[in-house]
């Protein structure tokens, strides 16, 4: 579920960045963000379908995580352009941002599930090797 939220994410982004490619000279376009954001995600998602590891789960809330602040602070908050990062300031909703958001909210949730779960059946700290909770065969 964390990676299908991670995949959603990405594919608003990507279906999103064509319309946001416009760029002031200096800076970073919108839309370049936006493609940033999908690769990243995708290769987060991917990364916890295939190893489904400690670190994919936290490398997956990084990204779910950031990725649901900034939609909020930028819908929320009016902040100028810092640098080459642009303003991105948009104070509505509409679908594919409500469903990016929605994705990222859940996807941080479960990411966040999947890090503590990962956590449980650590090894032992008595010298064994064996998976605390697991007998060998």
């Amino acid at each position: 579920m964390t990676a299908l939220a991670l995949f959603i994410d990405a594919g608003v982004h990507l279906f999103l960045a064509p319309g946001y490619q416009a760029a002031q000279p200096g800076t970073i376009s919108q839309g370049a963000l936006f493609l940033l954001e999908a690769a990243v995600a995708l290769v987060a998602g991917l990364y916890v379908l295939v190893r489904g590891s400690r670190a994919a789960y936290a490398l997956a809330l990084a990204v779910a995580l950031s990725a649901f602040a900034a939609v909020m602070l930028y819908r929320y908050v009016d902040i100028p352009a810092i640098g080459p990062i642009p303003a991105m300031y948009d104070p509505v909703w509409f679908f594919s941002k409500t469903l990016s958001a929605v994705a990222e909210g859940a996807g941080s949730l479960l990411a966040l599930a999947g890090l503590v779960r990962s956590g449980r059946g650590r090894r032992a700290d008595d010298g064994t090797g064996v998976r605390a909770g697991r007998r060998r065969p």
